[in-house]
């Protein structure tokens, strides 16, 4: 009779669980993470929303869940999320850093441009280009500064420092030590960044930049 009431005998078999349903419940429940830890998860969970989804898609709510951690524990912090997405940049985009002595201004040249090449293919630089081709100019200006103070000024002075050293050896003329002309670099770069699309750009690129472009600028007559 209980049987035929939908009643459960104490001795019966439970119902078997689902493990789709066992593996979606497990996923979406926080994991208890801190210091370094969570913080590297919370920003690849920025990245990869700025990649798949850009900037106006992104929210907090979304990267607390692909972090699997709480809103609480980004609000902690950032105060928005453009300040979080300022952090993240900052924290995994590789750092321009000193190209060693070569022997020869192009080959130093060229080397840098590489290395910025090669960085903008990392994560953080699929992110910051998926950023910076999306925004408007009034929402642009929030992230002007990190920009210019983290990825351009670096550059121009690693390239500064390449025309100097270029200098004392002869291959560089002493004119061309000016920011102008290291503003080159960084534009040409981040217009190819802005405008056009990395993946297509010709495998020669760093070195027709270079040879046909920065040489004739700095070479002495």
């Amino acid at each position: 009779m209980a049987a035929s009431l939908g009643v459960v005998e104490s001795g019966a078999e439970p119902e078997p669980l689902c493990p789709v349903r066992i593996a979606r419940e497990a996923l979406a429940r926080p994991v208890r993470r801190r210091g370094r830890e969570l913080e590297s998860a919370i920003f690849e969970a920025v990245l990869d929303q700025l990649t798949s989804g850009g900037y106006a898609r992104l929210t907090m709510e979304g990267v607390a869940a692909a972090a699997r951690t709480g809103k609480a524990a980004l609000y902690r912090r950032w105060a928005s999320k453009a300040d979080l997405v300022v952090d993240a940049l900052d924290a995994t985009l590789s750092r321009p850093h000193d190209i060693p002595d070569l022997g020869a201004a192009r080959a130093e040249l060229l080397q840098l441009i590489e290395v910025f090449v090669d960085a903008m293919g990392s994560p953080a630089g699929t992110a910051l280009q998926a950023l910076m081709g999306e925004l408007s100019q009034q929402q642009a200006e929030v992230f002007k500064d990190f920009i210019v103070q983290r990825v351009i000024e670096p550059t121009k002075e690693a390239i500064l420092d390449i025309l100097r050293r270029g200098v004392e050896r002869g291959d560089v003329r002493p004119g061309a030590v000016t920011p102008l002309v290291a503003d080159v670099v960084p534009a040409m770069l981040m217009f190819q960044v802005k405008a056009c699309d990395r993946d297509r750009l010709p495998p020669d690129f760093a070195v027709r930049l270079v040879d046909d472009v920065l040489v004739p600028l700095i070479r002495q007559p």
